[in-house]
Order: C-alpha cells, then sequence, then structure tokens
C-alpha cells in the first residue's frame, strides 16, 4: 500500500523537496495556440537547487486570438484622437500602444 508520509521522506532523504502550487489557472503559449489548464494539480520539484514543474489536470486546446484587444484599441482611438479603426490599424502595424499612439499623432 502506498503511504504519501514515506514518499515524503523518501524524497527528502534523496535532496528532493516538492512543493505544492495553489494555482486557479495555468496557460502553455505555443505561439499560434495554447493549452489552457482550468484548476490544475500543480507542483514545484526541487532537486539539489534545480527546479522542476509537474504540470496535470483537464486541458483544452485552442488558437490565439489575433490582433489587437478591444481595450487597447480603444486607448489609442483616445489618446491619438483618431477613430477605432484608425487605432486598430496603427497597433497591427506597431504592436505596442505608445508607438502606435506617436505614429498617429505624427
Amino acid at each position: 500500500m502506498f503511504n504519501p508520509g514515506n514518499m515524503e521522506k523518501m524524497m527528502k532523504q534523496m535532496g528532493m523537496d516538492m512543493e505544492e502550487i495553489d494555482a486557479k489557472r495555468v496557460v502553455v503559449d505555443l505561439g499560434d495556440e495554447e493549452i489552457v489548464f482550468e484548476r490544475p494539480e500543480l507542483n514545484k520539484i526541487n532537486v539539489k537547487g534545480q527546479e522542476m514543474f509537474q504540470l496535470q489536470g483537464d486541458h483544452t486546446r485552442q488558437t490565439k486570438a489575433s490582433g489587437p484587444s478591444d481595450d487597447d484599441v480603444e486607448l489609442v482611438a483616445q489618446r491619438a484622437g483618431v477613430s477605432e479603426d484608425k487605432a486598430r490599424d496603427a497597433l497591427e502595424e506597431h504592436e505596442d500602444i505608445a508607438d502606435a499612439v506617436m505614429a498617429l499623432q505624427e
């Protein structure tokens, strides 16, 4: 029979320390896709100074939304005094809020 107390003792003897991390959500960024874990089991394992993470749980794989967020578009439009369409175009070209605002003000 498996005894968690014995396992913890054995891990300590081998120089291993495990810490459970109370994560609500974990997102793994794969570039154009994400793997999203809701209510994951996440543990940090330290073996002689080397940190490793163990992640498990139900997950979904999804394509990332492309283009700037609506909040960013609205912010740039307000700061630069332009329409949201112009702000969206500037954000797609410059990708940075400050750079987009400065380009629109020139």
